[in-house]
C-alpha cells in the first residue's frame, strides 16, 4: 500500500468546476478514489474563510470526510480586488509532509505548482494531479506523473 499525501486547492477546484461544468466537485467521490488501497499520510483542504454559515458547514463536511481544513481570511482590497490564495502554504506542506509519503495527490489546475511537482518528482515521489482538463495549465499537466481530469464522475 502506497503512503499518500493529499493537497486540495479548494478555491481553484471550486471555480474551475463551476466555470467548466456549472457543477461542484464531489469531495466524497474524490476521497474514495484518492485513498483506495493507500495509507494516508495527511490530507489537507486549503480554503478561504469568509465567515459565513454556509462556508462553515462546507468546511465541517470536509472535516467529516477526513480532511484537515486550513483557512486563510478573505481579504478585500481597497480597489475591490480580493486576495486569498494558498500557493505558498500548499508548497510548504508538500515539502514537509511528502517526506513521509511515496505519492502526492494535488487537486489544482494552477500552473504555479508545476515547479513544485517537478521538485517532488526529483525527490522520487509520484505526483498525481487532478484538475479540470481545459482549465489546468499545460505546464502542470506535463509535470505530473499522472494527470487525472475532473469530469462527470467527480462532480455533483
Amino acid at each position: 500500500m502506497k503512503s499518500t499525501l493529499i493537497l486540495v486547492d479548494v478555491q481553484n477546484v471550486y471555480y474551475t468546476t463551476r466555470q467548466a461544468f456549472g457543477r461542484n466537485f464531489d469531495y466524497n467521490q474524490f476521497w474514495a478514489l484518492a485513498t483506495s488501497d493507500k495509507t494516508l499520510t495527511k490530507a489537507f483542504a486549503y480554503a478561504i474563510d469568509r465567515g459565513d454559515q454556509k462556508q462553515r458547514e462546507f468546511q465541517n463536511i470536509l472535516r467529516a470526510i477526513g480532511f484537515e481544513v486550513k483557512l486563510k481570511p478573505f481579504i478585500q482590497r481597497s480597489d475591490g480586488s480580493a486576495k486569498g490564495d494558498w500557493d505558498v502554504g500548499i508548497t510548504i506542506d508538500a515539502m514537509e509532509y511528502s517526506e513521509q509519503a511515496g505519492q502526492v495527490v494535488l487537486v489544482s489546475g494552477d500552473g504555479d505548482f508545476a515547479l513544485l511537482v517537478e521538485h517532488l518528482k526529483n525527490k522520487g515521489k509520484q505526483v498525481m494531479v487532478y484538475g479540470v482538463e481545459q482549465l489546468t495549465a499545460d505546464s502542470l499537466k506535463r509535470a505530473a506523473s499522472q494527470f487525472i481530469a475532473i469530469d462527470g464522475g467527480l462532480l455533483l
